[in-house]
């Protein structure tokens, strides 16, 4: 009876431990997403505030020897995801 309880208590941690890594996984996935709707308005902020700064008077030219070429943000978006990506890759091999 002792190997029952003793079996049965190895499966209920395993399965824990399971538990958590899903949990964990769809915090994860929870805060991506609210992430992404925020890089979402803030792409649409920005090209707000890019065009009312045309109108005040900005050049492009003016602008980009600022630092701040239009579409900026966009074009960071690819290079962070790169190391995400990979760590998705070994994750999986492992």
């Amino acid at each position: 009876m002792d190997t029952i309880q003793s079996t049965q208590q190895q499966a209920r941690e395993l399965l824990n431990s399971r538990i958590e890594s899903v949990t964990d996984l769809v915090k994860a996935r929870q805060l991506v997403t609210e992430l992404e709707t925020k890089l979402v308005e803030a792409k649409k902020e920005d090209k707000k505030a890019y065009a009312r700064a045309t109108k005040d008077g900005w050049s492009a030219d003016e602008l980009k020897k600022l630092g701040l070429e239009q579409g900026t943000v966009s074009r960071r978006k690819p290079a962070a995801k790169k190391p995400t990506d990979s760590q998705s890759a070994s994750a999986s091999d492992a």
